[in-house]
């Protein structure tokens, strides 16, 4: 079966590095001539780019910089060239989650994996921001201590993970054998994940690849793009499964890699950006879906203007039994709520 993350990201395999913060440990930075006369806020967070401007903020504020041999608490000091702070970065605490009775939709589930149909609004592993509610609190309450602990105290049993508003099949280790053997299918890309996507006008041709490293964006820390130097490696293959008119189109992507956002990036690279999606869906018009929702006719155009999360489903899931070997494959049907604008697109 021809099937993706991390969505992550991404929809996205969880990297190493996956849900790193600001490293812990002893920064230091010696200000160059050029950034003389600066305030030491900003010198910092210049210089130091794993810390944000607010975050060197809060740690001058916890007296974790030093300075010509003193601790300095004031962001506003003028910094002269020449002049060495070491920033003291505390290691972070992760609050170990709590089992909570959310219903989960299971597909599978047997002694070593878990596979379940994820809802749109349910974000995977307890984040700031999301300390609870999670699918991982949802897990614990469901498996009780059989979890893998490989993924760490604040994702157990967690190998790869869907974006909070995209729906579908995810994958769950039971034990640290089943965790290996998935992660290791991740690696080498023999675990297959197919996505469906309605999207914002009709990729020319009607299928194709797509391919670009993606990392941060230069522009917008919050999100990820398509760069030129730096960034991971991503491939993406599409086709397009029915379009409606030259608005919109269904389109089935396969990953060859699992980056953050991939499908979502690469998709609004080529001019397609994915319907409903808050962070890479409003085209360079700065109006979600551009140029192509003018081609629709009311109730059309408002339903997917208006639609409230990225129109992304992970619909196929087929992988390698990790401790039975055995080739297993599951399918997602669409969610209702897709498959109402596909209803509405068809009907003009």
């Amino acid at each position: 079966m021809a099937a993706d993350t991390p969505e992550d990201l991404s929809d996205d395999f969880l990297d190493a590095d996956d849900d790193a913060g600001s490293p812990a440990g002893t920064l230091a930075y010696t200000i160059p001539d050029e950034a003389a006369g600066q305030r030491l806020d900003k010198a910092l967070a210049a210089g130091l780019p794993d810390l944000s401007r607010s975050r060197v903020q809060a740690l001058l504020d916890q007296g974790c910089v030093r300075g010509d041999g003193r601790t300095i608490t004031d962001p506003s000091l003028r910094v002269k060239p020449g002049q060495t702070f070491e920033v003291q970065v505390p290691g972070s605490q992760a609050a170990e989650p709590v089992a909570q009775d959310i219903p989960i939709d299971v597909v599978y589930e047997d002694a070593d994996v878990l596979v379940i149909d994820k809802p749109a609004g349910l974000v995977v592993h307890p984040a700031a921001g999301n300390p609870d509610g999670t699918l991982v609190n949802a897990l614990l309450a469901h498996c009780g201590d059989s979890l893998s602990g490989i993924g760490g105290v604040r994702r157990p049993g967690i190998v790869h993970r869907l974006d909070k508003d995209t729906s579908g099949l995810m994958v769950v280790a039971k034990n640290d054998r089943a965790h290996h053997g998935l992660s290791d299918q991740f690696s080498d890309r023999t675990l297959s994940r197919t996505y469906l996507a309605l999207v914002w006008g009709v990729p020319n041709p009607a299928q194709g690849r797509i391919e670009g490293n993606i990392g941060r964006s230069s522009a917008d820390r919050k999100k990820m793009a398509v760069v030129t130097g730096g960034g991971k490696p991503a491939a993406t293959k599409y086709r397009v499964v029915k379009s409606f008119g030259m608005a919109a189109s269904l389109i089935e992507c396969v990953l060859e890699t699992g980056r953050t956002h991939q499908i979502r990036v690469h998709l609004t690279h080529i001019g397609h950006p994915l319907v409903g999606d808050p962070l890479y869906g409003r085209g360079r018009s700065g109006r979600p879906g551009g140029k192509f929702a003018s081609l629709l006719p009311e109730p059309a155009r408002s339903g997917l203007v208006g639609f409230p999360r990225q129109a992304l489903h992970a619909a196929a899931l087929t992988f390698r039994h990790p401790v039975s070997g055995e080739i297993v494959a599951f399918r997602s049907s669409i969610p209702a709520d897709i498959h109402e604008l596909i209803v509405t697109l068809e009907s003009f």
